[in-house]
């Protein structure tokens, strides 16, 4: 459910990115508790269209609420965001997400661009509860790095406990290992100068684009347990959707019912041969069924298939053991079966 939220401040977050935060009602506070690391998703009408797109919340718990939204060329929504001003009004969901602090005393975090959003809470909340961090943080040039005053002030706040490491790839700096891009040899070869310590750590997060994290789990493989590696991925480099399967085609042609349970309620439409998918299908029949990013990378439109089954177009969200539990991604799938039955609702 979205509730209408005002900005109460916006403030710019290095070249072409914002910081926006929310007046938050005493009513809603409840709604809106959130663990470090989680995101909001944020609704606007843009040319007519119902636009929404997910962005990690950057603020500690009880500090305002707040997120950073860096300009994506093409993107329809950063752009029009960069011209919202306080007093404005924007739809917002409640907190989600599961790429979260639970605790851990000693943190890697690795991020590049806006991936710093949730690692601003959760370097922020780890350093609150004693923990040690060290933050491995890549922009192309120091112009355009986010959140760097609020970074500083947690390395001065906590000088003995944080460690924060710039990687630029288009402004040179004084330490060769310091320049170009994030990956695997990069963090492992800082962790063999003794800048991060990998064999010691409680837990790696990282953010970013799926380059990286791909390319930086690699290289943690044998080093870090894979419990201890979680990552969000900001956006992809991805094709087309792959065509539906000749089942999935059938299916669809044929006829599907499909039954959603969503905050206790159940409710029925159909899947036809013109429907992408569960959620394009849904809204052609004026059902709204939770969604954000449409390209399979929130896990806001989570769902488990309790009857029928399914197929995805991509996945790039759930975890292995959720798909042997049955969770899909409603804005991915594609049934397969003549009926089929998904729970919001479950955990």
């Amino acid at each position: 459910m979205f509730h209408d939220l005002t900005i109460s401040e916006i403030r710019p977050e290095g070249r072409d990115a914002i910081a926006v935060s929310f007046d938050l009602p005493e009513a809603l506070k409840a709604d809106f508790a959130f663990l470090p690391g989680q995101y909001l998703t944020l609704r606007s009408e843009i040319a007519g269209e119902d636009v929404r797109r997910s962005y990690s919340i950057a603020s500690a718990p009880g500090a305002p609420l707040t997120v950073g939204i860096k300009r994506v060329e093409g993107g329809c929504f950063s752009t029009a965001a960069q011209d919202w001003k306080p007093g404005d009004t924007v739809q917002v969901m409640p907190p989600e997400g599961r790429f979260t602090y639970h605790g851990q005393g000693r943190i890697v975090l690795v991020a590049a661009g806006s991936g710093i959003t949730p690692m601003v809470s959760i370097a922020s909340e780890a350093l609150e509860q004693g923990g040690e961090v060290a933050l491995i943080y890549g922009n192309r040039d120091s112009g355009s790095i986010m959140f760097l005053d609020a970074l500083e002030a947690l390395k001065d706040r906590y000088l003995d406990r944080f460690t924060l490491i710039h990687v630029l790839s288009r402004e040179p700096q004084d330490v060769a290992l310091l320049n170009g891009r994030i990956d695997g040899e990069k963090v492992t070869a800082l962790a063999r100068a003794g800048a991060i310590d990998l064999a010691g750590t409680d837990g790696v997060f990282l953010c970013g684009p799926g380059e990286m994290i791909e390319n930086v789990t690699g290289a943690l493989d044998g080093m870090v347990s894979a419990d201890k590696i979680h990552h969000e991925l900001f956006y992809t480099e991805v094709g087309p959707r792959p065509e539906r399967s000749a089942k999935a085609m059938a299916a669809a042609e044929a006829g599907v019912t499909v039954d959603v349970i969503l905050d206790g309620a159940r409710r029925s439409f159909q899947v036809e041969a013109e429907d992408e998918d569960v959620v394009a299908a849904a809204a052609r029949q004026g059902l709204e069924l939770p969604f954000s990013c449409k390209g399979g990378m929130c896990c806001t439109c989570r769902c488990k298939v309790v009857e029928g089954d399914a197929e995805m177009a991509v996945n790039f969200s759930l975890e292995p053991w959720e798909l042997e539990a049955g969770f899909t991604l409603a804005c991915q799938a594609r049934p397969t079966s003549e009926k089929l039955v998904l729970d919001f609702d479950a955990a």
